[in-house]
């Protein structure tokens, strides 16, 4: 299972629990919350009653007397109340009394007067001095029919509790209330639940991606392709930093030993031709003699300065990741350029260079001097296997979004055994006529300018012999 996945499973399941258990809170208190609200009010509105009935209670007349009147006369009004998008039209109030014994002495409804309510819990407390309250089902077999009753004392002048004045309301009033509060809860909570899980589900997707990131540059350094740091934040930026800075010094210490080993290596013949040609120099020899070993050993230094100078040219690509500024480049005009510094070349090997640039194709993103070197190594190299009197033709045409470079010659072409190598660094094959090698380092210098420009670079047998050098370059 991929650590993105992971992660986002572990932050649902995490968030889905907290909102669970936050979703049941929430409506576990809406209810109780009303309904304190709810007692709350009806505490108010039992004393401010009580107060009101008390001189009726006390002459007597609570069931006749005016307060009776105004509390039936409350039942039939019309109150055209709109709360919070609910309506009310009439009073859901029940108002009864009892004397100091607990007896019904008025009733709002009209049917309990004389009943013996002194064993009910609201009647019973108040007249012990207590806060009397209660909650009770209407229909014992429906729970959703409770009624709540809060009582107020009724006292005489000198403060003594003769009666008890209860008014009653239905939890079924509040239940849209409640229902509405509990149902804006509940939508909330889902939209709160998936909000969190969309910004777990982008964080989970980010942390995957700087990871897979972060995995697939090692992967590349691993296989010694050229990769470029991705772009990461925070600790994977850091994480990163701290891989190129390995990965570069990793590489380098790689790198010195593999060039100081391959380097030693190809200069012994050259070394052994100047030892050998200087310890004949030293005993009396002909002038021809002296002149020929002294031609070898000017032609074996030059062999040495062109393959170190070679050398610290393709080193300083190879340890390029990316072009860190490429400039528009007009191909037609840099072959121009390259052509130029290979005039004396040319002439040395006696061929002719036809040329077929379009000056009408558009400039590609890349580094003039390291295409130009790359160029100029294959017309050279055409040159060295090109026979005296040919010509060399250079070419450069649109080929889809590529455009390709070809250099052709009308050399010997390249050997089936060698076909795989020409591009390997230090691979070089014998020149026609006097059978020397090249540094081995040109050809693997234009793949590795190629590889940098995002291009390839290819070699091949041409019709009728000879060899053609292409390079694709995107543009």
């Amino acid at each position: 299972m991929k650590i993105g996945l992971r992660i986002f499973l572990g932050y649902f399941l995490i968030v889905a629990l907290a909102g669970l258990l936050l979703a049941q809170v929430f409506v576990a208190e809406v209810k109780p919350g009303v309904r304190q609200a709810m007692e709350d009010t009806l505490v108010d509105t039992a004393n401010v009653l009580a107060e009101l009935a008390s001189d009726d209670f006390i002459a007597g007349r609570i069931d006749d007397g005016t307060f009776a009147r105004r509390v039936r006369a409350m039942a039939r009004r019309d109150y055209g109340a709109r709360i919070w998008g609910f309506g009310k039209r009439s009073s859901q109030y029940r108002i009864y009394v009892t004397d100091a014994r607990g007896i019904v002495v008025f009733d709002s409804s009209g049917r309990d007067v004389g009943a013996d309510y002194s064993r009910w819990n609201d009647v019973y407390l108040t007249l012990r001095g207590k806060y009397g309250a209660r909650s009770t089902r209407s229909a014992y077999s429906d729970p959703n029919s409770t009624v709540m009753h809060v009582a107020a004392p009724i006292r005489d002048g000198q403060g003594k509790v003769i009666g008890v004045l209860t008014v009653a309301k239905p939890n079924s009033a509040i239940a849209p209330f409640i229902e509405r509060s509990q149902g804006v809860v509940l939508r909330w909570g889902a939209v709160l639940l998936g909000v969190s899980l969309l910004v777990g589900l982008v964080a989970a997707w980010w942390l995957s991606r700087q990871l897979s990131e972060l995995r697939r540059y090692a992967n590349g350094v691993t296989a010694g392709e050229r990769v470029t740091l991705p772009h990461a934040a925070g600790e994977f930026g850091d994480l990163g930093q701290a891989l190129e800075t390995m990965r570069v010094r990793l590489e380098g210490k790689q790198y010195v030993e593999q060039y100081v080993h391959t380097l030693t290596h190809e200069m012994k013949s050259p070394l052994a031709a100047i030892r050998g040609s200087a310890e004949l120099l030293e005993g009396p020899l002909e002038e021809a003699d002296r002149i020929r070993f002294a031609a070898a050993i000017r032609s074996q230094s030059d062999r040495l300065a062109q393959m170190i100078d070679k050398m610290l040219a393709l080193a300083a690509v190879e340890h390029r990741q990316r072009l860190e500024q490429p400039e528009p480049v007009a191909l037609a005009v840099l072959a121009e350029e390259a052509i130029a510094q290979c005039t004396t070349r040319l002439a040395r090997s006696q061929v002719t260079l036809d040329v077929d640039l379009p000056a009408d194709l558009p400039t590609i993103d890349g580094d003039p001097f390291l295409l130009r070197q790359a160029l100029i190594n294959l017309i050279e190299n055409a040159a060295d296997f090109a026979p005296a009197g040919s010509r060399i033709e250079l070419g450069l045409q649109r080929e889809g979004e590529r455009q390709v470079l070809e250099v052709r010659d009308r050399g010997a072409g390249i050997p089936d055994y060698a076909r795989d190598r020409v591009f390997e660094r230090f691979y070089s094959l014998p020149r026609p006529g006097n059978g020397s090698r090249s540094s081995g380092l040109g050809l693997c210098f234009v793949a590795e300018v190629a590889t940098l420009h995002g291009g390839e670079v290819s070699l091949r047998n041409r019709e009728g012999g000879g060899a053609v050098a292409r390079l694709s370059l995107p543009g």
